[in-house]
């Protein structure tokens, strides 16, 4: 299943303070989706205000990248925090999300986890509910974005809320259609040719070379490219300019 458009997403607002991580307006003339920091492991107020300004100016779709909070370690170590502590805390996420883009004359569009939350909701049910109880808890009708097949879309689908199935040009698979855990030689790819090969297989097929070197399904209507890798704005350029010479429309998701 492939669809004629899709949606490109990427990680912004992942700065602290006078520390920045990514090319925020570099990567909003690209992609038509913003996965935003919200504070618990990247971004501050006032990186959150600005990206939010600066992607209602130029009709980027604004999502809020929830966390565990661990600052520290960028959201990417394994923590185990009770469901609803962790409910409370997405709810708390996407609010302070709301007030910025609200101010810039938009709206928190949709939820996507971040890091080592992302990984942990595609297998384990509770904290995957506990998502989905913080999303319903902040918005009853916002549209989670996730791995297909993982407990999180189930969970929110079960909810009543609309899912959004989503693919990594940039990251290995295994053959069962998960992430390669970062730190696993190949886990991140960086080479553009195979992340450009890559997307448009995506977009078109709806497969990818697994790490194994086996052909597996990949269903997905957005596609994210992460905006901390070197080269990643003029990566995500690319990537757009193959899809779009492919016939494949670039746009948010309906």
């Amino acid at each position: 299943m492939t669809w004629a458009s899709i949606d490109l997403n990427a990680d912004l607002g992942e700065g602290f303070g006078r520390w920045r991580l990514t090319d925020d307006e570099a990567l909003l003339s690209v992609v038509t989706s913003a996965n935003v920091a919200c504070g618990f492991h990247a971004g501050d107020a006032a990186t959150m205000r600005r990206v939010c300004a600066r992607a209602a100016e130029r009709g980027v779709r604004i999502g809020a990248q929830v966390s565990y909070r661990d600052l520290a370690g960028f959201g990417r170590r394994a923590m185990d925090v009770p469901a609803a502590e962790l409910a409370a805390e997405v709810a708390y996420q996407i609010g302070a999300l709301e007030v910025f883009a609200r101010a810039a004359g938009a709206a928190v569009a949709y939820v996507k986890p971040h890091g080592a939350l992302y990984n942990r909701v595609v297998h384990d049910g509770e904290q995957a509910g506990a998502v989905v109880a913080g999303v319903l808890l902040a918005d009853a009708g916002l549209p989670v974005l996730g791995l297909p097949g993982s407990r999180l879309l189930e969970a929110a689908e079960s909810a009543g809320l609309p899912v959004v199935t989503e693919a990594f040009a940039d990251r290995a698979y295994t053959d069962e259609g998960t992430l390669v855990p970062r730190g696993t030689d190949g886990a991140v790819l960086t080479a553009a040719d195979t992340v450009v090969e890559r997307s448009v297989g995506l977009a078109t097929s709806g497969t990818v070379l697994a790490h194994s070197g086996r052909r597996i399904s990949v269903r997905a209507r957005s596609l994210c490219l992460h905006g901390d890798t070197p080269g990643a704005v003029g990566l995500a350029r690319q990537v757009r300019s193959r899809l779009e010479a492919a016939g494949v429309r670039v746009e948010a998701f309906a």
